[in-house]
């Protein structure tokens, strides 16, 4: 079975309320079709509730029917979010009236329904560009608890498990940060081990990645690199990880050990954490071409809420699959808020 079987299969059943602020776009509804058929998420759409019937049933598309269809311009809730928006962005003067406009336009109206709890994630950008999907994300949902900021990551799945027994790495990050502080960078490393865990299904060994292997050069970013990994063993001594390593000491196992013997992570990387984001986006690009490798993403991380941003070129099959790793991304926060409370407790 491939990764995107899985992750397809994981999200089943989990219930997890993912809004598409797109409603009325073919490709969604096609997609949200889908999803509600395999049980993958409960979907809500936003849009004109006629002009969705109608283009469902001229599609053939009797699942549609099982979704939550709201109109931006007119529902119970708008008053409640307005209000709730003017609140949330007073001390950036947000007027009433300013915040009812906002409210009608579909890209706001989704967050706001996630911030309020009316919805669990979002996924936006078949007919939007990603600034317009991520400005109110960032306005509202913004940064999880531990936080700072946004970085997004890459499963990058081979055909040939000449690195990994399973045949998947984790690649970040690749699509926001591009000059990311120790602090960042350290964010990364556990962003992209959340990711690994609970939507690649592997258990990360996390490889901060250098142009030194414990201490071969000297340079402040190298020094970076070894500050954020120091910072990563600090805030979550459960995870596997080691730097500054370069990309050959980090996943042939030959080189690993004769670089940086006795480190559980050379030669053995699984979560590869890059030191900007030019160095994060140029790799997966020329391992995705000349490896052949299926790039899988960017999936955002490290928002307090999982919204996923497609490319405007996206297939149906695209956003059905942004769909399942969003709802896993859902379930894998609502797990993690439970063992927090539950390590409280004790």
């Amino acid at each position: 079975m491939d990764l995107i079987s899985k992750i397809q299969i994981q999200a089943i059943g989990k219930g997890a309320r993912i809004v598409l602020p797109e409603g009325a776009e073919e490709r969604t509804l096609k997609a949200a079709n889908a999803v509600i058929e395999a049980n993958i998420a409960k979907i809500i759409l936003l849009g004109n509730p006629e002009q969705i019937s109608h283009k469902a049933n001229h599609l053939g598309l009797s699942y549609i029917k099982n979704s939550t269809i709201i109109n931006p311009l007119e529902h119970s809730l708008k008053l409640e979010l307005a209000e709730s928006l003017t609140s949330l962005r007073k001390s950036k003067g947000l007027e009433l009236n300013e915040a009812i406009k906002l409210i009608e336009n579909p890209l706001y109206l989704a967050v706001m329904l996630i911030k309020s709890g009316f919805a669990d994630g979002e996924v936006a950008g078949a007919d939007n560009a990603t600034g317009d999907v991520l400005r109110p994300a960032f306005q509202i949902i913004k940064t999880a608890p531990g936080f700072t900021a946004v970085s997004g990551a890459f499963i990058m799945v081979f055909e040939k498990k000449q690195f990994d027994k399973e045949g998947i790495m984790i690649f970040a990050d690749c699509a926001v940060n591009p000059e990311p502080s120790v602090r960042e960078l350290a964010e990364t490393a556990i962003a992209s081990a959340d990711t690994a865990k609970n939507i690649a299904g592997i258990e990360p060994r996390i490889a901060m990645l250098s142009f030194s292997t414990k201490g071969s050069a000297r340079h402040p970013r190298a020094d970076k690199v070894i500050e954020a990994t120091a910072l990563v063993r600090q805030l979550r001594p459960d995870l596997i990880i080691d730097g500054e390593l370069q990309a050959d000491a980090a996943i042939v196992e030959s080189i690993g050990l004769k670089k940086a013997p006795g480190s559980q992570v050379a030669g053995k990387a699984n979560v590869l954490v890059f030191p900007s984001l030019e160095t994060g986006n140029i790799a997966y690009k020329l391992v995705q071409r000349l490896a052949g490798a299926e790039a899988i993403g960017p999936i955002l991380q490290g928002m307090a809420a999982p919204i996923n941003d497609l490319s405007r070129g996206c297939s149906v099959d695209d956003i059905i699959n942004l769909i399942a790793i969003t709802s896993n991304q859902v379930t894998g926060l609502k797990k993690e808020l439970i063992e927090q409370k539950e390590t409280v407790h004790l």
